[in-house]
């Protein structure tokens, strides 16, 4: 997995993150000091926004936590996203994956360590990523097979939020903190 160029200046200034959207995410049970945050504070109404959305994705949804880390970290994988991989490797572990489960993502489709309902969602994220977000009329299917309505919804938005997170971060050349 390469760095999002690692060798790079961010774009833009690394700011303090606002008093306010600090305590919110250590309300939340996260890391206010994250570059990605010092970035986004350039920009503390859009900051807040995503807080917002990424911290419902994480803890408002029915589906499993860790079907969720199994998608974002494919998704990271398939993005080559350096800095997406090392913060949700941290958050898959805290939520009960596997080491073994984690390094066997890349090959999950052979992989008896998933199940029916995770292969589907990991096929689900490789089609946002690989289809520009198409899914076929068989993956649709499947889907509806094993989630309800809502949780189909949920598995669309978190990976469609975390195909957009390691957009951000290179664009904006955002790298892992050291």
């Amino acid at each position: 997995m390469s760095n999002e160029d690692n060798n790079c200046q961010a774009r833009l200034p690394l700011k303090d993150v606002p008093i306010e959207l600090q305590q919110k995410v250590v309300d939340l049970g996260g890391k206010p000091d994250l570059n990605l945050y010092k970035v986004l504070a350039n920009n503390p109404t859009l900051l807040s926004s995503w807080i917002d959305f990424a911290y419902s994705l994480r803890s408002n949804c029915t589906t499993s936590r860790q079907l969720r880390e199994l998608m974002i970290l494919r998704g990271a994988q398939l993005c080559n996203s350096q800095y997406e991989w090392f913060q949700h490797e941290q958050m898959a572990k805290q939520c009960g994956i596997t080491i073994e489960k984690v390094n066997s993502i890349k090959e999950w489709r052979q992989n008896s360590l998933f199940d029916d309902k995770e292969k589907v969602a990991l096929d689900l994220m490789e089609s946002l990523i690989q289809n520009g977000g198409a899914i076929s009329e068989e993956l649709d299917k499947q889907l509806k097979q094993y989630f309800t309505e809502a949780e189909y919804l949920e598995l669309i938005l978190t990976g469609s939020f975390y195909v957009m997170v390691p957009t951000v971060l290179k664009a904006l050349r955002i790298q892992t903190e050291s």
